[in-house]
């Protein structure tokens, strides 16, 4: 447990060599998400992983408030600097943790070394319009949920859609450094599998963001969910050893 700005979070750690793989869940999901993939990677690298819960999720404790991603980066900056971990890294985010990712490396210039983005939030697709539509797109959710049963997982979903415009605003405004290479990899149904217009609005995003800077490689995870880690386990593993192997 690694106290930050009042409150703790839990990491997990399983030991090993550099490059130290970093591995991020989506949003409502905590470090047990990654839990099958741990050991693989273990084998596969030799590389030391962290996993960790972020605020509210998990054996974490909660933060009031909105999402801010700024501010979950700045809680893994404060638990890898605890753990030592400060150089060499291997950042592997899914889904709402590709806002994590990129405010954590523009704030640690030199800490990560490579990055696997896993149908990954990224600023091409946060445009005023898609805003909106995701806004409207989700509030009945957000209202069932509001009425369900409180939950650790519950409430962060909620908190996502408080300051959601302006959250999303500020980041569609931010830009992956050139310095980091990074994989991306995009599912195949995306996170919108209902609705084509913001499916492909997803898909032009993961091709626009690839195309944005240099040494960036798309990859299609064909026939997956929006959930790639469980889906295709295998491929994500692929592409982490991949990452690995070029930065040791």
């Amino acid at each position: 447990m690694i106290a930050n700005n009042g409150h703790r979070l839990a990491f997990h750690v399983t030991p090993g060599s550099t490059p130290t793989i970093v591995l991020d869940a989506g949003g409502g999901e905590d470090s047990s998400y990654w839990d099958a993939l741990v050991p693989q990677l273990s084998q596969a690298t030799g590389s030391q992983i962290i996993t960790y819960d972020r605020a509210g999720l998990g054996a974490s404790e909660e933060v009031k408030g909105p999402w801010d991603p700024q501010a979950a980066a700045f809680d893994l900056q404060a638990g890898l600097r605890e753990l030592g971990v400060t150089r060499n890294v291997v950042l592997a985010g899914h889904s709402q943790a590709g806002e994590v990712a990129h405010y954590f490396v523009l704030a640690n210039p030199g800490v990560v070394s490579g990055a696997v983005l896993i149908d990954a939030n990224v600023p091409q697709f946060f445009t005023d319009t898609q805003i909106q539509r995701l806004v409207t797109l989700t509030a009945p959710q957000i209202e069932e949920l509001k009425k369900a049963p409180s939950t650790k997982a519950n409430r962060q979903l909620i908190a996502t859609a408080d300051n959601f415009g302006p959250t999303h605003q500020a980041f569609h405004k931010v830009s992956w450094p050139d310095s980091v290479p990074v994989i991306y990899v995009v599912s195949d149904k995306t996170p919108f599998d209902g609705s084509p217009q913001d499916a492909q609005a997803w898909r032009d995003a993961a091709a626009a963001f690839t195309k944005a800077g240099p040494d960036r490689t798309l990859v299609i995870a064909k026939g997956s969910s929006h959930d790639v880690p469980q889906d295709k386990p295998a491929l994500v593993l692929e592409k982490i050893e991949q990452m690995t192997a070029t930065v040791k």
